[in-house]
């Protein structure tokens, strides 16, 4: 599984790609990388509509591998490292986005299935015994 990064593209494009494999998984883009098992200022995030070309520090342009088995700080390393962006990944809790600061070790795959929704057992209660009066 691969994101290619090209010049032309803009954030929704990665964003958009990224969350069809990972549906409870989101790729975040920002102005300043951020440290390992820190966040990333909300204030400084990109909007998904900025070219790509606008944000990078390399200009380079390849294939990002996202297979299930990467870790968020293998991908997150690599956005920064081989193309020049800032990313944060974001796993959902019920109805809000956290980011992986804690998790980074956790692979793709290990995040977005800690993100799909619980799904609550149903329990079929006996019937009441009849009694006799």
């Amino acid at each position: 599984m691969h994101i290619y990064i090209s010049e032309e593209a803009v954030i929704r494009d990665i964003q958009d790609r990224f969350q069809v494999m990972y549906p409870y998984l989101k790729l975040e883009f920002f102005k300043r990388p951020h440290t390992a098992g820190e966040g990333s200022p909300q204030k400084e995030k990109i909007s998904p509509d900025t070219p790509i070309e606008k944000i990078r520090m390399l200009h380079s342009f390849g294939w990002l591998d996202i297979s299930y088995y990467r870790t968020a700080a293998a991908v997150e390393h690599d956005l920064s490292y081989l193309y020049g962006l800032s990313a944060q990944i974001l796993r959902r809790a019920g109805t809000v986005w956290l980011e992986t600061t804690g998790t980074d070790g956790w692979t793709l795959e290990e995040l977005n299935n800690s993100g799909r929704p619980a799904k609550h057992p149903t329990f079929n209660l006996p019937e009441e015994p009849e009694t006799e009066d």
